[in-house]
């Protein structure tokens, strides 16, 4: 009597426990519709920086974004836009791959590769990067509020 009352009461919740693992795995593989936006948002910042489009950088950053840079400075949102729309730096490639948007609520983390090369008062340069953007929705609009670029390790 003991076997079969445990057999019973373990059916069920060996039952509830499938199906909950299934609806994790569907919810895991479902792309999520915020992730494309932010994508696009991704995009239309990077197009606007490759052709120092400020008005574009402007709208798109918070009044309180901040950058961490490859040597470790940061910029605030208005030290960015002036450095970058600087007449003197010339973005020949400007190129992100590898891109990953995991959403939370409001906020949104991209994850990614980034590959940038031009010339800076007509000294070339070249950077491959990893980076971080934070996004954040704020009464209806997807602003970045921080952004981080690292140089990866060498191999």
């Amino acid at each position: 009597m003991r076997t079969f009352m445990k057999i019973r009461i373990s059916l069920p919740v060996v039952a509830l426990l499938a199906v909950w693992a299934s609806e994790f795995a569907v919810a895991q593989t479902k792309p999520n519709p915020g992730s494309d936006v932010i994508l696009g948002l991704e995009a239309k910042w990077n197009a606007a920086y490759g052709r120092g489009g400020i008005a574009t950088m402007n709208s798109l950053l918070a009044d309180d974004f901040i950058i961490t840079v490859e040597d470790g400075s940061t910029l605030s949102k208005s030290g960015y836009i002036a450095h970058y729309g600087d007449s003197t730096v010339h973005v020949e490639i400007s190129e992100m791959s590898d891109l990953r948007v995991r959403m939370h609520g409001k906020t949104a983390v991209v994850t990614g590769a980034y590959h940038e090369k031009g010339t800076s008062k007509g000294k070339p340069y070249e950077y491959r990067d990893r980076f971080t953007d934070v996004w954040m929705n704020t009464n209806g609009t997807w602003q970045v509020i921080a952004s981080h670029y690292s140089i990866p390790a060498r191999e």
